[in-house]
């Protein structure tokens, strides 16, 4: 009997039910801790590649930045005479654009009324000679950009706001549309029998030449500078029209006051090579060739050369004062 009671007691201390419950519950446990870690892991791994690329492409773009402000800030003197027109004009390219034929009957027509202005009005009418130019240069500004004066495109070459050739054509129109006011003027007073002379420039007085051309030379600065100002509210041709006939008046109201208060001097400039050349500035006679000879030289420096270089130096007092704002 002892025996068997012994037996049973062993029977009972070893059950391998209970055991594998809990083998299986400690592999499920260690399963679920080891998803667990996996996942904690790769949300690390998906965050660093997502930040490395997020720094990627912020350096990229820096590096962008650099390189455009770089492209953006030139140095001063490359700004300065960067080329400011669009396309490259030639000789062989430009006459295959339709356009340039407009812009040619544009300055032929403008400059042909204002030098009809001129040589009936004069160039003391200058409230009616202000309207009549505000009127002409809003009229041709789509056409041609409104020159009508060798001053200006003298400058616009200059500085780059034009083509050399497209430049050379403007003045050959320029010169032209004068000669064609003149020759109406001309034909109106013939066919009406009045008495009345074309006008003419004062000879330039001995030892004033120098006066002279020193005042076209700031008087067509003036215009130069102006018209260059001008050029940044092209948009709105009202606004540019005004004012680049106002600095045409005002240049005509300093040299005018100067002339007249400080050197006696009236008639003697007309601040338009192309229109002073149908004033008959160059002389028709003289003691001999080489004294007529030198009489054309002098005229032309006084009413073509020194203006044409004021304009230039209008242009470009226009720039240097609008690179050095935008530095």
């Amino acid at each position: 009997m002892a025996k068997s009671k012994k037996s049973g007691k062993k029977t009972k201390t070893n059950p391998p039910v209970k055991d594998e419950k809990l083998s299986d519950k400690k592999e499920k446990v260690k399963a679920e801790t080891k998803s667990v870690k996996e996942v904690k892991d790769t949300k690390p791994e998906k965050e660093t590649k997502e930040t490395k690329e997020v720094k990627e492409a912020k350096e990229e773009k820096t590096e962008e930045k650099k390189v455009v402000t770089s492209e953006k800030k030139p140095g001063f003197w490359k700004k300065f005479f960067a080329k400011k027109y669009e396309g490259d004009e030639n000789i062989l390219t430009i006459f295959k654009n339709k356009k340039v034929y407009g812009a040619l009957l544009g300055e032929i027509f403008g400059t042909m009324f204002i030098t009809m202005i001129i040589l009936t009005l004069g160039l003391y009418q200058l409230l009616y000679l202000f309207l009549i130019l505000t009127v002409v240069y809003i009229a041709v500004r789509k056409l041609s950009g409104a020159n009508l004066n060798p001053v200006i495109t003298v400058g616009m070459m200059a500085t780059r706001r034009m083509s050399v050739i497209r430049g050379i054509l403007y003045l050959l129109a320029q010169v032209v549309g004068a000669w064609l006011g003149l020759t109406l003027i001309s034909v109106f007073i013939n066919v009406s029998g009045s008495e009345a002379e074309l006008p003419g420039m004062t000879a330039t007085p001995d030892g004033k030449f120098w006066i002279i051309s020193m005042l076209e030379f700031t008087g067509a600065a003036i215009i130069g500078y102006f018209y260059a100002r001008s050029q940044a509210i092209k948009k709105n041709p009202a606004a540019f029209g005004l004012l680049a006939a106002g600095g045409t008046v005002i240049a005509l109201i300093t040299v005018y006051i100067i002339t007249a208060n400080y050197f006696s001097l009236e008639g003697t400039f007309m601040l338009n090579p192309a229109v002073a050349l149908m004033y008959q500035i160059l002389p028709q006679s003289a003691n001999g060739v080489g004294e007529l000879l030198g009489g054309i030289g002098l005229a032309l420096c006084t009413y073509v050369i020194f203006p044409m270089a004021g304009g230039v130096i209008g242009f470009y007092l226009s720039d240097v004062s609008e690179t050095l704002v935008e530095e």
